[in-house]
């Protein structure tokens, strides 16, 4: 199985069953197929309850999935000829962020995202997915490329957060995100972002302010993570299943609150389960965006943005409040 998932035990145990019931049938001289097929129709209905009904946690740990697509994964799925560039022109390389540019369907882009590793020996390499400052510096470096030869941006969001480590500091980590936000607003090309996996702090915004932010169904994306949250509230990180269920973190919760603006579904189970099927998913939501956001005028695209993100945060009493006493 793919990596378990501890809300998935009833539905893994009862394929176990039905494997286990096939591979009897062919050893032994007995019909079992009625029993088969009843387990099948109960498989079916349990996958729904269990995947049509997923608390925030358990949407929390499918973003965490080791095997979930990464920034590479939907490259090299969606794009084709994609040159990588490096460096930041200050300091170094910061492997944590991938950027170069691409063609979308015939069309040149700019594609920048985080990128963690899938095993040990990967995720030291590229510092398990948190950049340093110089990665959002190699970022915002490509951005100012794309808006000199007019090609769109497309960002894909999955960190822990930006390195909070003393050399991170050291090289203006604060100041580095800070200007990636300046400068975002007002670039005169559109800016795309998708949350594919984990989107925490300003290690995801720094690359996340978009015309349009796109959000995978089992992604989430908030100021903080809910093992810090829960530090923080209750002085026990051990409650991060309590954060989650309060912080308004998920897809769904964001939505509905303005800060994303669509929902990618995912395949059964989690992205993890059909990456090809799943970039299908992505690319028929980035090909909507696209072809909205390159009508607009390069003053119509700042505008967009800064009315998208002004917005956020407004809402409106149900009963006059200056009746309430």
């Amino acid at each position: 199985m793919l990596g378990e998932l501890e809300f998935e035990r009833p539905v893994t145990e009862l394929k176990k069953k039905i494997v286990e019931l096939r591979e009897f049938t062919k050893n032994a001289d007995v019909d079992l197929s009625d029993e088969i097929e009843k387990l099948e129709a109960r498989l079916e209905k349990l996958e729904a309850e269990v995947y049509g009904n997923l608390r925030p946690w358990d949407r929390v740990q499918i973003a965490r999935h080791p095997e979930r697509p990464t920034t590479l994964d939907y490259i090299s799925h969606l794009f084709t000829g994609f040159f990588e560039c490096h460096g930041d022109r200050f300091y170094g390389d910061d492997e944590a962020i991938v950027s170069g540019v691409a063609k979308y369907h015939g069309l040149p882009v700019t594609v920048i995202g985080h990128q963690r590793g899938r095993d040990t020996k990967e995720n030291l390499r590229r510092n398990f997915g948190m950049p340093h400052p110089e990665g959002y510096r190699k970022a915002l470096r490509l951005m100012k490329q794309a808006e000199k030869f007019n090609r769109p941006i497309i960002c894909f969001l999955d960190t822990k957060g930006a390195f909070p480590g003393k050399t991170a500091e050291e090289r203006g980590q604060g100041e580095a995100i800070a200007k990636n936000l300046f400068e975002m607003a007002g670039l005169t090309v559109p800016i795309i972002c998708i949350v594919i996996g984990e989107g925490a702090s300003g290690g995801a915004l720094a690359i996340g302010m978009g015309n349009h932010v796109l959000m995978l169904e089992n992604s989430w994306y908030s100021v903080i993570s809910p093992e810090g949250a829960a530090a923080l509230l209750w002085k026990d990180a051990g409650l991060a299943k309590k954060a989650a269920e309060t912080m308004k973190i998920t897809a769904p919760d964001l939505k509905e609150l303005g800060i994303i603006d669509h929902i990618i579904p995912e395949v059964k189970g989690g992205a993890h389960r059909q990456k090809a099927e799943q970039a299908l998913l992505v690319d028929n939501y980035l090909k909507r965006s696209l072809k909205e956001l390159t009508q607009y005028s390069k003053e119509q695209l700042i505008q967009h943005r800064y009315d998208k993100y002004r917005s956020i945060g407004e809402f409106t009493f149900a009963t006059d409040p200056v009746a309430i006493k």
